[in-house]
């Protein structure tokens, strides 16, 4: 098996990004588990969500937020750790942000990709940040704009385990062409 430099982990929310990607990162000797939106929540004042005004000012933070979550995955290679990052990526443009900042690494994508039906259970089962229905648009530009790019997983039936079990057994699909 190959192992990449990176990981980046997709799908809408609900999809079990920031799970599979904390259990999955645990499953290196040195890996990282990094959030993008984490990213976000930590700007104090003046930070926009992708839904907020003015647009092309939330649309220059999700670009940002990304770069800086590519800037973070990188050091981290570079010290010797894997990391994965978690984050909405709902077509090419914003995956090519991902992998121009990330141009020296090789990097895999994995598209968690559940029945959106669950999806959107699981995210009104979480409780403290229900966005499933605002989002649930995305579902179909992922799986348009996406389709056939890394490694899709339908993960409707997985647990957490099963899911990252599925992962690195097919790793190799993930990695990334450039």
């Amino acid at each position: 098996m190959s192992v990449p430099k990176v990981i980046l982990l997709t799908g809408i929310p609900g999809a079990g990004k920031t799970t599979v990607s904390n259990a999955l990162a645990s499953r290196f000797e040195r890996g990282v588990a990094i959030e993008a939106d984490w990213l976000q929540e930590i700007i104090v004042s003046g930070g926009l969500w992708p839904d907020e005004e003015p647009h092309d000012e939330a649309e220059r933070q999700l670009t940002f937020k990304a770069q800086n979550a590519a800037m973070l995955a990188d050091r981290f290679t570079g010290n010797g750790f894997l990391p994965v990052i978690d984050d909405v990526i709902p077509g090419t443009h914003r995956l090519g942000i991902y992998l121009e900042a990330l141009s020296s690494r090789p990097v895999a994508l994995v598209v968690l990709a559940p029945p959106l039906e669950v999806a959107l259970a699981r995210d009104a089962s979480r409780g403290y940040k229900e966005v499933g229905e605002t989002w649930a648009h995305l579902d179909a530009e992922i799986r348009e704009k996406l389709d056939g790019v890394g490694l899709w997983l339908d993960t409707g039936d997985l647990s957490v385990e099963e899911t990252v079990d599925a992962i690195l057994a097919r790793l190799d699909e993930a990695i990334l062409d450039r």
